[in-house]
């Protein structure tokens, strides 16, 4: 089971902080509080929060450049702005740089909420492959979309990252020393059936590398992406995944062709 995401708020009301904080203490997040946009920046640079509802108008550093400044160095942190002022051309700003989503105060809490349970949803993802720049450009694509996103550049590190955390999709390379792509895909599947496999390969006429395919994709993956990646594509998957999840029509293991 995922864990309740952690919250940080940022805000110079000390009143509605502790107010938001209590009701989301209550309902099992952990939550923690900033008073400005300086004191934000320090503890992000110290914790990865999974989502912050930051106020746009403070003294010092205002909400937008506090998230531009955080979006440098936790890039996977959604940002939920907040404001009680007619603040439009911060608001326009905001969403520009891609906070997650607009609250107006004074603030509803519900709506609060059913932001935070929108961003809990959005899919874990792992991507696999020993050829590290191919690695690292794929994670940084997807975490530039607010995607939280693992690495492994081996089987048996990617084995143990998924007995660790429960990911919802994972990139599997075809071709991989020691541990090949199908090899992977089986052993994550044992520990989490559920989960979503794309497997990826630039050797689309090899034989050896057709067949394990072939066989990943009768042993329930998503489907095959051939190399090099058409990294809008992949994004597009990523969301086409992640919206049919939510809406409960992805075909999962056991529930028939």
């Amino acid at each position: 089971m995922r864990e309740k995401a952690n919250i940080l708020i940022v805000d110079d009301d000390p009143g509605m902080t502790e107010t938001l904080a209590d009701i989301l203490s209550e309902l099992s997040y952990d939550v923690a509080v900033a008073e400005d946009g300086y004191r934000a920046i320090e503890m992000m640079r110290k914790k990865a929060y999974d989502v912050a509802l930051m106020d746009i108008k403070m003294p010092g550093i205002n909400g937008v450049d506090t998230f531009r400044e955080v979006k440098g160095f936790s890039p996977s942190t959604k940002v939920i702005m907040m404001t009680a002022y007619s603040v439009e051309d911060l608001v326009k700003e905001a969403l520009r740089e891609g906070a997650y989503g607009i609250i107006y105060k004074p603030l509803d809490i519900d709506k609060v909420v059913n932001f935070i349970e929108k961003a809990e949803k959005e899919p874990l993802i792992l991507v696999v492959d020993d050829d590290t720049g191919a690695c690292e450009t794929l994670k940084d694509v997807l975490i530039k979309k607010s995607y939280k996103v693992g690495v492994a550049y081996s089987g048996e590190e990617a084995i143990m990252l998924a007995k660790k955390q429960v990911y919802d999709i994972i990139f599997i390379d075809v071709k991989m020393p020691v541990l090949n792509g199908l090899e992977i895909f089986l052993a994550i599947k044992e520990v989490n059936p559920q989960i979503t496999a794309v497997m990826m390969t630039g050797y689309r006429h090899e034989a050896e590398v057709s067949e394990l395919v072939e066989e990943a994709l009768r042993n329930t993956a998503h489907t095959c992406l051939y190399k090099p990646l058409d990294l809008d594509k992949v994004v597009t998957l990523v969301e086409e995944i992640s919206r049919k999840e939510r809406e409960g029509t992805l075909r999962k293991p056991g529930q028939g062709n």
